[in-house]
């Protein structure tokens, strides 16, 4: 029975993995899913850890998954925990001694954005929750998030935390063909550059745990049955 560690982006909410997570249990797998204190603003990313940590006990045969602001988080737990396997879905992938706050300009996000915002003709839109998130996620599931939500303060941007070594354990990388916040191609260029992986590309925006659960799901079930598929043994991360 494989143990999914299932860390949520901006927001922190447990909850957001839920679609995937009765997936997963409908398997026979287990599945820790915690809510991560992102609206404590004394809270940085070995915070998030500590809680993820200690939600996660003593259970055995480990997947760690981070999904975009969880993507440092699960790096830093599969460097120093006994896991299988590290999954980054649509992740802020860090680079070795770069911080959470830095990785925005230091990854080239703050281009590679502009250009695509510029592309879709909404130079002047502004942010726009619905266009960048929520596009491809149904109104019914987005209606139920609502109570869910909460601010995300800047706790892990601001603490000064930076991943001390890559981990040594194997990675996948999932990206969603449609995200808006983080572009396909730019995070298959970050999984080359930072993980030395070739990402594993499916349908759905950012939020492809509420977008496209059965799609993520398969993609996290074949990453540990089969590494083969998934391009996840290749070369190791290149130097930062």
């Amino acid at each position: 029975m494989t143990t999914w560690l299932l860390l949520a982006g901006a927001g922190g909410a447990g909850w957001y993995w839920h679609l995937v997570a009765q997936r997963l249990r409908a398997r026979g797998d287990d599945v820790v899913a915690p809510d991560l204190p992102a609206d404590d603003p004394s809270a940085g990313i070995p915070r998030y850890v500590e809680v993820a940590l200690a939600a996660l006990g003593d259970r055995s045969d480990v997947v760690v998954v981070g999904s975009s602001l969880g993507g440092p988080s699960a790096a830093e737990i599969a460097r120093t925990t006994p896991v299988r396997r590290l999954v980054l879905v649509n992740a802020m992938i860090p680079a070795v001694g770069e911080s959470p706050g830095d990785w925005w300009t230091a990854s080239g996000h703050e281009e590679v954005k502009e250009a695509a915002v510029r592309a879709a003709g909404r130079e002047d839109a502004g942010f726009d929750e619905e266009w960048e998130f929520l596009h491809d996620v149904p109104a019914d599931v987005v209606a139920a998030g609502a109570e869910h939500q909460r601010e995300q303060t800047d706790g892990p941007f601001r603490d000064g935390w930076s991943l001390p070594a890559w981990p040594d354990v194997p990675v996948t990388v999932v990206v969603g063909r449609d995200d808006r916040f983080f572009p396909a191609d730019f995070q298959v260029r970050l999984a080359r550059e930072r993980a030395g992986v070739e990402a594993v590309v499916i349908p759905g925006g950012h939020l492809l745990a509420l977008a496209n659960p059965d799609g993520l799901t398969r993609a996290l079930v074949d990453a540990v049955s089969d590494p083969a598929r998934t391009g996840s043994e290749s070369a190791p991360p290149l130097a930062q």
